[in-house]
């Protein structure tokens, strides 16, 4: 471990000047959720492709159903059926005066029609008062002939979705940059593609160590605790798009830890270690790796540092294996793990992705506390709370220890004290990273 104090923003930039956007691949949509596109796509065909009605109804032309009412409908003559899915009327088939088409939710606006006058101001061809809904063409197809009486008049363009109103043909439907969620497959379906250009998600191992870790839902016995980092670590990935492989705890044996290491290299684009990064006898992570070396690589290997940060002062960081894999080595307490999560390993992974921004959102909030926060000089501090945007101010949760995980559970916010400040008084405003 270097003698040398690394300053956070120091040890960040060294991460992120090492980790290199994954190449891009060409998936189909489905694969392609939370991936990040890697080129604009410009729409081709236009959605709308064609003026089609919004509503169950009847397609008229406007001058026949003016003045239109109840008491003096406007009876118009039905000269067939325009389904979803169809081409519409037979070429030779026009709305003339006097007539009207009945017409489903999604179907093209037949020619010679205007606009489309939703049954419920019908009497649905039933020769009857108002229609509550249409008849089923396959229980009543003469529904698609003889007249329909319309109660209320209708303007130009009534109820129709018009050819390429949502995105025309040369739109930019996606910029480059753009994540792909649900909305946006959407989109990429309803334009026709049926593949895109994406960074795919990196793929995460993560592995806490620790010959006192015992697998949730087994028995404690004297001494040990429960496996929670790399639970928490491992749903954090997730959380920053990355698909994650939690490894079970590894015991405190150097050359168990880098063997399962090793093996684990054919999965991972970065791997994610918890835990022996400190000063200990039996701080294993250090004692695997401070000597594995990247032969081809220069300054490869993992350096293990002390920065001016609490919690998480000891942390590693460098590459192994053949393809240079990124590996970000941890501290084993809980909240320390976390942290340095969040300062270090999701931006890492948001740059994998290819993101432009990979940091989280902060913000500038009053200090809600009965008293002064205390902060050791010379280290920028990190403590959990909870953050009121509406108010404008941050709540502290729980105290400064880097175990207490149910603290940890409470907060949506990091209240980040600078390394030359020593207290921060209720009311004084600081800067907070939002965890939400």
């Amino acid at each position: 471990m270097s003698s040398t104090i690394w300053s956070v923003d120091e040890h960040l930039d060294d991460i992120l000047a090492t980790v290199r956007p994954l190449e891009p691949i060409e998936l189909q949509l489905p694969d392609a959720q939370g991936c990040v596109l890697v080129k604009d796509v410009v729409v081709e065909v236009a959605l709308p492709p064609f003026d089609n009605s919004s509503m169950d109804g009847y397609a008229v032309r406007i001058a026949d159903v003016e003045g239109a009412s109840e008491e003096f409908p406007a009876v118009l003559t039905v000269i067939g059926d325009v389904a979803a899915g169809s081409a519409g009327l037979a070429d030779d088939q026009v709305v003339g005066p006097g007539q009207a088409a009945r017409i489903m939710t999604g179907a093209p606006l037949p020619a010679g029609a205007e606009a489309v006058v939703p049954v419920e101001w019908t009497d649905g061809g039933t020769g009857e008062g108002p229609a509550a809904a249409m008849r089923a063409h396959s229980d009543a197809p003469e529904g698609a002939t003889g007249e329909v009486r319309v109660h209320r008049p209708v303007v130009a363009g009534a109820h129709v979705r018009e050819r390429g109103c949502d995105v025309e043909p040369g739109d930019l439907a996606l910029a480059a940059g753009s994540v792909v969620g649900p909305p946006q497959i959407g989109l990429l379906a309803a334009i026709g593609c049926a593949t895109v250009v994406v960074r795919p998600r990196p793929r995460v191992v993560v592995l806490s160590t620790g010959s006192e870790l015992v697998q949730p839902g087994e028995q404690l016995t004297g001494g040990q605790i429960y496996d929670s980092n790399s639970f928490a670590l491992t749903a954090a990935a997730r959380d920053a798009g990355a698909i994650a492989y939690r490894v079970g705890a590894v015991t405190d044996d150097a050359e168990t830890l880098r063997a399962t290491i090793e093996d684990q290299l054919i999965r991972a684009d970065i791997v994610v270690t918890t835990g022996g990064v400190s000063v200990g006898a039996y701080d294993v992570v250090k004692e695997a790796l401070s000597s594995v070396g990247d032969e081809d690589e220069p300054g490869g290997g993992v350096e293990f540092r002390k920065l001016a940060m609490q919690p998480g002062k000891p942390q590693g960081f460098g590459s192994i294996g053949p393809d240079h894999t990124p590996l970000l080595a941890l501290p084993g307490n809980p909240v320390s793990a976390y942290v340095s999560f969040e300062l270090f390993v999701r931006p890492a992974i948001r740059a994998l992705m290819g993101l432009p921004d990979v940091h989280r959102p902060t913000a500038r909030a009053r200090l809600s506390a009965e008293k002064a926060l205390t902060s050791p000089d010379g280290r920028r501090q990190f403590l959990r709370g909870r953050h009121d945007a509406e108010a404008g101010t941050v709540t502290p949760v729980g105290g400064s220890g880097s175990h207490l995980v149910a603290a940890l559970a409470q907060a949506d916010a990091l209240i980040v004290v600078p390394e030359d400040v020593t207290s921060v008084e209720p009311g004084t405003e600081a800067d907070v990273i939002l965890l939400g």
